[in-house]
């Protein structure tokens, strides 16, 4: 007999239907676990059988039972990240998959894979071009999207991990810019517009740009450094603290993803704000008074 309040089972994706929201599912799907899981069972079936493997085998190299509800989830996973296909014993990587396993094409597949999930290619269709609210609300419009109340934190926390594993955080984790990886004019026009925000935002094509829009840029500027430079507001306007120290969060995850790092280096870069102290002021108004003299 059918259960009056049935639990929905994490080693299966919440099921679409008329009346899942009723008893509470959800009605658009969504992995439990992010994308470097389902990146990581891809390349796993790769390192045992090369392109398709056997469900026992894959299990027998993970350490882990084949009929486990963890080990279920984690394929589960890898199929809505389309990196694999099969059913019952069979497994085989799609053709995303052996893209997404070739650390050349990884990137790439990566994007791609990213906005497979119908509930993250929702949210980027929703907030396209503009800045991600706060928690409490991105939670209030994934549960509009589709989730169930009692699993929309659980699906915004997975999101905000795959966004980021998926290069979709580069400019900050409140902006969702799907990454750029060629340096065609297509590409860097497509990167400008995903930058834009409305004119009270202070930047972007609408908003002025300090940069001018690249027409005295090096034609070979890396994309990600030409969209950085299109977020700086206009020369002589305000531009608050909070919005400076996170174009230079935005400024210092773009650097991690298009420069190597000296192996020599040891250290972490940290950006905070701080107080100036009254003492500091009254220094500081008397340099510009100064000046103005």
């Amino acid at each position: 007999m059918r259960s009056p309040n049935p639990v929905p089972n994490p080693a299966i994706t919440p099921e679409t239907g008329a009346d899942n929201r009723a008893q509470g599912r959800s009605t658009i799907r969504f992995p439990y676990l992010d994308q470097d899981d389902a990146v990581g069972i891809a390349k796993k079936i790769f390192e045992v059988r090369g392109n398709a493997c056997e469900k026992d085998a894959l299990a027998a190299a993970l350490e882990v039972s084949a009929d486990g509800g963890g080990f279920n989830l984690r394929l589960v996973t890898a199929k809505m990240f389309g990196l694999i296909s099969g059913e019952k014993g069979s497994l085989q990587l799609t053709d995303l998959g052996l893209r997404v396993i070739d650390p050349q094409s990884e990137k790439a597949a990566r994007s791609e894979s990213f906005l497979l999930v119908p509930l993250y290619k929702a949210i980027y269709e929703a907030y396209k071009g503009q800045m991600l609210p706060g928690n409490p609300a991105l939670e209030a419009q994934i549960e509009k999207l589709g989730v169930a109340p009692k699993q929309k934190d659980k699906a915004r926390q997975v999101f905000q991990r795959s966004a980021t594993q998926a290069g979709y955080f580069a400019f900050g984790n409140n902006r969702l810019v799907q990454p750029q990886l060629k340096a065609g004019a297509a590409d860097v026009k497509q990167q400008k517009t995903e930058l834009e925000v409305n004119p009270g935002g202070g930047a972007g094509a609408n908003g002025g740009s300090g940069s001018g829009g690249g027409g005295g840029l090096p034609p070979d500027l890396n994309p990600f450094i030409k969209g950085l430079l299109d977020e700086l507001p206009p020369a002589k306007t305000v531009w608050s603290a909070e919005g400076r120290k996170n174009w230079l969060i935005g400024a210092a995850s773009i650097f991690n993803l298009i420069y190597k790092v000296d192996s020599a280096d040891d250290f972490d870069l940290s950006i905070t704000l701080a107080k100036t102290s009254a003492k500091e002021e009254a220094t500081r108004a008397e340099r510009v008074a100064r000046k103005e003299r």
